[in-house]
């Protein structure tokens, strides 16, 4: 799930970035407007968290600009005004929830799922292939009733894989969904999380194509 987080203030935006990554979340940390307002209209985010005073744009102006365009994408505005005024001006200016600095991350992480639950009006249900079951608003995974204990990239690995069963995600596009712009990825880096993935889902589950990808098996489908 790829979040967008624009925060100039570099101390607090590698913290939140960081913290959001080990929670699974894929971040792409901006820290200037433009670029921020750039990204939100040219990729397709789950959700965006927007510091108000941001250099060349602030955060309601960019806010105004995607709901003119009717881009619905929930965002989380952040910002150390807490004058009732400002909370009703950025409120206005189409954002879905405002958190008030100092940041918590647990306080941040806790909107945000609560943002995404209530994108579209309804929570999402789980998704379902066989005895395999994923909830995207608990983010949690059981097979044949069973808990599995997955790491967050692990667990994000297999929601992008179950949304599409039998569909075949390069190794690029497995990237995109489990890292940000600016994070460094080791080379097997996507091969590593599909080895512990298949050991925790056993065999059967996860197949290669080679020169193509890997994709979710259907029930009956080939073991590879």
């Amino acid at each position: 799930m790829r979040i967008l987080l624009a925060e100039d203030d570099r101390a607090l935006g590698q913290a939140l970035a960081e913290g959001l990554r080990q929670l699974g979340y894929a971040v792409d940390w901006i820290t200037d407007g433009n670029q921020a307002a750039v990204a939100l209209a040219d990729t397709s985010y789950a959700a965006a968290v927007l510091d108000w005073n941001l250099p060349r744009s602030s955060g309601p102006a960019i806010i105004a600009g995607m709901r003119r365009r009717r881009d619905a994408t929930p965002v989380l505005l952040l910002t150390a005004r807490d004058e009732l005024a400002d909370r009703v001006a950025g409120l206005d200016a189409g954002a879905d929830d405002y958190v008030v600095k100092p940041v918590h991350l647990d306080e941040l992480a806790a909107r945000l799922r609560a943002l995404l639950r209530r994108a579209d009006g309804q929570l999402e249900p789980a998704i379902r292939v066989g005895g395999l079951e994923v909830t995207p608003v608990a983010r949690a995974a059981t097979l044949e009733g069973a808990a599995l204990e997955l790491t967050a990239r692990e667990y994000q690995l297999l929601e992008t894989l179950v949304r599409h069963p039998g569909r075949a995600y390069s190794r690029d596009q497995l990237e995109e969904a489990l890292y940000g712009w600016d994070q460094e990825v080791a080379s097997n880096a996507v091969e590593v999380h599909i080895h512990h993935l298949r050991h925790k889902l056993g065999p059967g589950w996860i197949r290669t194509l080679r020169g193509i990808g890997y994709a979710i098996n259907r029930p009956g489908g080939p073991v590879a």
